[in-house]
């Protein structure tokens, strides 16, 4: 039924299994406000650490070994985890060392957290195929790690940017990535089948 995605590069931690998540930062504003279709639900938190139960505030002291992560929880009927994982990387620049945009530290790699080995193969080979295509103009530096234990973020980091659209980091950032994923990927969108 549900199956789960953890991802990160503000958008990270891919997971996927039955009633299972994926996880990523920046990405869930983009994921909950793309409306994905097949998206069960979208929570901002950590992962890949080594802190039990860390605050945001630890996390970005780049101390604790967390990324910001989201975590998906999505219907494999509908989206496939790799579908998701080409969401990712469409959305994202997987090429950059612990840097997204102008956010640096290792709290900001791109990361995958699997689920289970079938999502740790598909990861690899998505990876692989992308390499192979040359679809960027630098090597992909997104890690696959070990889940571990995913930490849901503060309250007022879920739905962040339904609350904050016109605060500056949303419109310079998070507008902009989704308006390249309503562009990009509008057939897996919610509202955009006949």
């Amino acid at each position: 039924m549900g199956r789960c995605f953890s991802a990160a590069s503000r958008w990270t931690a891919l997971q996927a299994s039955s009633n299972s998540p994926a996880q990523s930062p920046v990405n869930c504003s983009i994921i909950r406000n793309g409306r994905l279709r097949g998206v069960k639900s979208v929570v901002s938190g950590y992962a890949g650490g080594t802190v039990p139960d860390p605050s945001y505030e630890a996390v970005c002291t780049g101390r604790t070994g967390h990324a910001e992560v989201v975590q998906l929880e999505f219907d494999p009927s509908v989206i496939t985890y790799r579908e998701l994982l080409e969401v990712f990387f469409g959305i994202h620049d997987p090429t950059t060392l612990n840097r997204q945009g102008n956010d640096i530290g290792t709290q900001y790699r791109s990361a995958i957290f699997p689920h289970d080995a079938e999502q740790e193969r598909t990861a690899r080979a998505v990876i692989a195929e992308l390499e192979a295509e040359h679809t960027f103009d630098a090597p992909i530096v997104t890690t696959i790690e070990p889940l571990g234990t995913f930490y849901p973020g503060e309250r007022y980091h879920q739905d962040y940017y339904d609350r904050n659209q016109s605060q500056p980091y949303c419109a310079a950032v998070i507008s902009p990535k989704l308006a390249k994923l309503r562009k990009k990927f509008a057939e897996k969108l919610v509202g955009t089948r006949d």
